[in-house]
């Protein structure tokens, strides 16, 4: 919907909601993508879940790895839930709108929550540097107040970067059409279809989020090369393997995370399609989410034991209130 209005003398419309344009117009694959994506937010939640579930209860795990790995699902969580409900929502939906104020909201939650992950994947990092560069020091130096900070550090500048964004998207004038080519609201869909000038609004987006991507990913890179470093000066292969193993699982969700964010923002201009960018997206927002606590589960022997122990545990109840 728009609404007409005078300014100087011209006519002028202004957007009150928006139309988003979706993956497919394809009735019956729609459908199919609906199954899909339910199947894979079904999963993202409960495994998700599962972590901070465990990582609460299960004292071997209370530790700070698992304390940063408990908010990296809650963040994963968060920033599926913002996109894929409404996308469900769109899949079965003849009419596929959302409001002006509810586009800004799911691009301020989705850029916030993350903005977050990016300083989550660095802080688990540095907390990884901290545990095999300097173990004998990792409980003074990992001290519950300092993981406290790290984590309010990490939710405060990624929602400040996107209030940045939100706002200096929706400052603009939206007077050119009210179709998002895109199955959610993300700034470059919505710079497309506006009718102001986006140079200043893409120049401040490119700075926040430029340094946020590659301030993140210099001290995960930084971190990690201590890491190795440390790591080929163990004398025993033993010793080396288990090393590697308190790495490889975040390791794997940092190539994961990154190598899309990557593709998505630092390819070239000329090879930019916002086809490919909605299958991308897809991948971003949706899968990885999903895919953070398999990767954690399946490569972490704590976090199967606990896993199969609170596993027991259900079982050997669930046999108790039916005997």
């Amino acid at each position: 919907m728009r609404l007409s209005y005078k300014i100087r003398g011209k006519n002028q419309t202004s957007v009150t909601d928006f139309i988003l344009l979706g993956l497919t117009r394809d009735p019956k694959l729609q459908i199919l993508l609906f199954v899909l994506f339910l199947l894979v937010y079904i999963i993202t939640a409960l495994g998700n879940m599962s972590l901070i579930v465990i990582s609460r209860l299960d004292s071997n795990l209370q530790t700070p790895m698992y304390f940063f790995l408990s908010h990296l699902s809650f963040v994963d969580i968060c920033y599926s839930s913002v996109i894929t409900p409404k996308t469900l929502q769109d899949l079965l939906a003849e009419k596929k709108t959302i409001s002006f104020l509810g586009c800004a909201l799911q691009l301020y939650f989705y850029a916030g929550f993350a903005t977050a992950e990016c300083y989550l994947l660095a802080v688990m990092a540095y907390d990884r540097y901290v545990a095999i560069c300097n173990p004998l020091l990792y409980s003074v130096i990992m001290r519950r107040t300092l993981c406290i900070q790290l984590i309010s550090a990490s939710y405060t500048i990624g929602f400040c970067n996107a209030f940045i964004n939100t706002i200096c998207v929706f400052h603009l004038s939206f007077c050119r059409s009210n179709e998002i080519n895109h199955f959610f609201c993300d700034g470059p869909p919505l710079l497309v279809i506006t009718c102001s000038d986006t140079f200043v609004c893409e120049l401040v987006i490119f700075i926040f989020v430029g340094f946020n991507i590659i301030s993140t990913f210099l001290a995960i890179l930084v971190s990690y090369t201590y890491i190795l470093f440390n790591i080929l000066r163990i004398r025993s292969a033993e010793g080396r393997h288990k090393a590697f193993n308190t790495c490889a699982s975040h390791f794997t969700a940092v190539l994961i995370f990154y190598g899309t964010i990557f593709f998505m923002y630092l390819r070239p201009a000329s090879s930019y399609s916002m086809k490919q960018d909605r299958v991308v997206s897809v991948f971003y927002s949706v899968v990885i989410p999903m895919l953070n606590p398999l990767i954690y589960s399946l490569r972490n022997k704590d976090v199967k034991a606990a896993l199969l122990k609170v596993g027991r545990q259900l079982s050997k109840a669930f046999r108790g209130l039916i005997g």
